[in-house]
């Protein structure tokens, strides 16, 4: 309706000060010919509008008129308090925006008060994982004071990955992004712009020095242009793998971006695209999946799920079980081959079963392994 997008454009114009009519536009999806008319509308309802002319003009309201914030319907209501605090994620933040939201609670009417307090006792928002992991924000505040004062940051920032050293950086911050439970810095370096993770941002502080803000920069579109840009470059290693129906179901149910090839066939194993980052996390699933899996393509890993399978079973057979240590005293210096019904079956990609191969044979095999670029595989 008009009289929400009149009330929509004087809330802008009081929140940002001034806004160019392509802004307007953009922000309340209309064309610029409905702006101008609707600016037009507002004055003559008495709102102090004026339009600014040249390159840097726009639209603005007086600087010394408010008008009183509409009270809240219901279902703007229900959409703040679904935003609730918690997910804030560090305490203090999570703390500071309880206080915000009980004030404005406050000041509501009685019947949407009760209404508020009610929608607050059935909703609950856990940020912690299933695993028990959760975000270190502890550095989200100082990150957050940078972001909104337009100060250089200075912090120590720990790339990923189990041995990678800590580095100095100080950087422009942009702004902050939340995705799932995850907070990212955008920044600017001397280097182009740049995403780190708050929760490896070991030490921050904010600098007096002022930073430098590009004109115009959009953050929500270059937080799109630039996931767009890392799903398209990360590494990839792609795998067509051939699934059991509850390794099938194991798929679906993980939500995984495998796509599936072919409807189940006659024993009901269904053919999946997989993708994965690297050959050695292909291998740490597959081997997951044990005989519920075949690996169609590629050949490089089929060969090396068959020889971690006949690693591992070679070093079980190498190894005496807890029951029988009592008499491995009595064993010979050369374990035995362990039982045909002990070893793994490998399946081809043709589907034909390979028996499990002797015991010496597995180890002289074993020993001919290798993974990409010459690496040992893992049970080595």
């Amino acid at each position: 309706m008009k009289a929400d997008r009149l009330l929509s454009a004087l809330l802008l114009l009081q929140a940002n000060g001034k806004l160019t009519g392509r802004e307007m536009s953009q922000r309340l999806e209309v064309s610029m010919r409905t702006v101008h008319r609707d600016m037009e509308a507002l004055s003559m309802a008495g709102v102090p509008v004026f339009a600014l002319r040249g390159a840097r003009g726009g639209w603005q309201l007086d600087e010394g008129w408010r008008t009183q914030v509409p009270a809240l319907d219901e279902s703007e209501l229900l959409g703040l308090l679904m935003a609730q605090p918690r997910i804030v994620g560090d305490g203090r933040l999570a703390g500071a925006a309880e206080r915000a939201l009980r004030k404005l609670t406050a000041a509501l009417p009685a019947a949407l008060r009760e209404r508020a307090a009610s929608i607050r006792q059935r909703l609950f928002v856990d940020t912690t994982g299933w695993r028990g992991t959760s975000e270190n924000l502890v550095m989200l505040p100082i990150v957050q004071d940078a972001v909104s004062r337009d100060r250089k940051l200075s912090m120590t920032y720990r790339r990923p990955g189990e041995n990678a050293a800590a580095v100095e950086r100080v950087v422009d911050p942009l702004g902050l992004v939340a995705k799932g439970s995850a907070w990212y810095l955008v920044a600017r370096t001397p280097e182009g712009f740049r995403t780190y993770r708050v929760s490896r941002i070991e030490e921050a502080l904010v600098l007096e020095s002022p930073s430098e803000r590009p004109v115009n920069f959009d953050l929500a579109a270059h937080w799109k242009t630039s996931t767009d840009d890392f799903r398209e470059n990360r590494p990839h290693f792609p795998a067509t793998l051939r699934l059991a129906p509850s390794a099938a179901a194991w798929v679906r149910r993980w939500r995984l971006t495998w796509s599936e090839q072919k409807s189940p066939d006659e024993e009901g194993w269904t053919t999946f695209q997989a993708r994965f980052e690297h050959e050695d996390e292909a291998l740490f699933v597959v081997l997951g999946l044990g005989p519920r899996v075949d690996v169609v393509d590629p050949p490089a890993l089929r060969e090396r799920v068959l020889c971690e399978a006949e690693g591992i079973t070679a070093r079980a057979a190498s190894r005496p079980h807890d029951h029988d240590r009592s008499a491995s005293a009595s064993l010979p210096e050369t374990s035995p081959a362990p039982p045909a019904s002990s070893a793994p079956t490998a399946r081809t990609s043709d589907g034909a079963s390979a028996g499990p191969p002797a015991a010496r044979l597995e180890i002289r095999r074993r020993g001919s392994c290798s993974g990409p670029k010459g690496r040992r595989p893992a049970s080595k």
